[in-house]
């Protein structure tokens, strides 16, 4: 903000080294954590508010370091697919990372009261961002998912009140650590403040059937809005229902385990149908993250080390690979001024980058060995399995479904004949390689060399279990 409107470059350059530093910061994270001790490393706490039991308590478990490490590489490569913006650019930057700021918020924050600060300010920024740089009815959108959050904002609040007022400790406190330590809640407050919990965070992770507020803001959002609206942003909604819900109020998360598996199979099998019947592309790609969003709420509902480490991984490789997509839906819209999957064909033959970095996000979403997205659909049905089989085979059908959309729209819009209207249109920039490089290798070398991630993610989930 402190930049002048004109000097547009140095906006871009600020935003690019900004995501840059916290690649490194996150990687740093990363390779330091120490995993065999687990628990809550890096911690920073400033007593604010003794007599609430209020401080300002940040720090990250494997949990958390993975999801730091998925929103630096999205809101680094996001930089980058924003380089042509040219309307109020400054501002635009400026709003991208006050909402980046509160997903990291989110991420590592200790203390409930700072949770939901943060909260808010990663929601609230999606309002100006679609409604002034949006495209087609961006208004509607904007308004429709801000009421949506803020509906699930104030089911989020209630519970958290509930846990901060009827926690049996000698001393309220707002703060995790705490109260996962040493409080104890009874059961029938446990049943309803997870309800609770889980819908007002649950709309944010996008569950069914309020969901809907979810393929409307993706197709109306620019590029780099809708990569962190789908590739991190759902992710706090689910990251609120594993860290609150599942790690404060386990006998609530076993009563409601059915209800949030069901759920999150129709998700599954619903999102991917809907995804099958669009022909805007955009909508394919936000109706198929209703879908892989289900895959995420469906391990949480295993309650098993199995199933909770494919929804951690599913998170860090949904979010990469939706991040990619949402990055190639923007590029080829400028390039080809239409996401009509029916008007399109043969892009193959004119930008084979482009084509090349939709299979491998293709192939990622439907689970190919090799990918991250195989390695993390197996944990999660394998931890299904092993909680309950017909929920797990009802499940598999949606790689089906998901397999015959993605293969339909490579066919449809890269492959075939190529249509003489298109005649000229380019392959990615410079600039635009940056984003479009970085998620496809990423998508790969998690499906390749998995290890480091799973040994991180299961030094936190191991203290969930128990």
């Amino acid at each position: 903000m402190a930049l002048p409107r004109t000097a547009k470059l140095a906006v871009r350059m600020t935003a690019a080294i900004a995501g840059a530093a916290t690649v490194v910061i996150s990687a740093y994270l990363f390779f330091a954590y120490d995993r065999t001790a687990g628990g809550i490393q890096f911690v920073e706490r400033v007593s604010w508010v003794r007599q609430l039991g209020l401080s300002y308590h940040l720090g990250v478990d494997g949990i958390g370091i993975s999801l730091v490490v998925l929103t630096a590489f999205i809101i680094s490569t996001g930089a980058f697919a924003s380089w042509t913006i040219e309307h109020r650019t400054k501002e635009f930057y400026a709003a991208l990372f006050a909402l980046v700021t509160g997903v990291f918020g989110v991420f590592i924050a200790m203390d409930m009261f700072f949770f939901f600060l943060f909260y808010e300010i990663a929601v609230l920024p999606m309002y100006l961002l679609i409604g002034i740089w949006g495209t087609g009815p961006k208004e509607y959108a904007a308004l429709k998912l801000t009421l949506y959050l803020l509906v699930g904002s104030a089911f989020v609040l209630v519970g958290i009140f509930g846990i901060y007022f009827f926690a049996d400790i000698p001393q309220r406190t707002f703060d995790l650590v705490e109260l996962g330590r040493n409080a104890a809640f009874g059961l029938y407050l446990q049943r309803i403040v997870f309800l609770l919990v889980y819908v007002g965070f649950g709309i944010l992770a996008g569950i069914w059937p309020l969901h809907t507020w979810s393929p409307d803001g993706h197709a109306s959002a620019p590029t780099a809005v809708s990569m962190l609206h789908a590739g991190v942003l759902m992710k706090l909604g689910a990251y609120g229902v594993l860290r609150i819900g599942v790690g404060l109020l386990p006998e609530g998360a076993q009563f409601w385990a059915p209800l949030v598996g069901v759920i999150a199979v129709i998700n599954i099998l619903y999102g991917a149908m809907s995804a099958m019947g669009q022909t805007d592309l955009k909508y394919v790609i936000a109706y198929s993250s209703v879908s892989h969003m289900g895959v995420v709420m469906l391990g949480i509902a295993t309650l098993n080390a199995v199933g909770l480490n494919g929804a951690v991984f599913q998170m860090v490789s949904h979010g990469i690979m939706t991040g990619l997509f949402f990055a190639l839906v923007g590029l080829v819209y400028e390039k080809a001024h239409t996401r009509d999957m029916p008007s399109m064909g043969g892009f193959a033959s004119h930008m084979p980058g482009i084509a090349v970095a939709f299979a491998v996000g293709g192939l990622t979403s439907f689970g190919v060995p090799g990918t991250s997205g195989f390695m993390a659909e197996l944990l999660v049905f394998l931890g299904a399995w092993r909680w309950q089989p017909a929920i797990a085979i009802a499940a598999v059908f949606g790689i089906v479904i998901t397999a015959t959309y993605v293969l339909r729209l490579l066919q449809r819009v890269f492959l075939g004949p190529f249509k003489p209207k298109f005649e000229g249109i380019p392959d990615a920039r410079t600039t635009e390689w940056v984003a479009l490089t970085v998620l496809s290798v990423l998508l790969i070398l998690l499906g390749v060399l998995p290890g480091s991630l799973v040994s991180l993610i299961d030094s936190a989930i191991r203290s969930f279990v128990r």
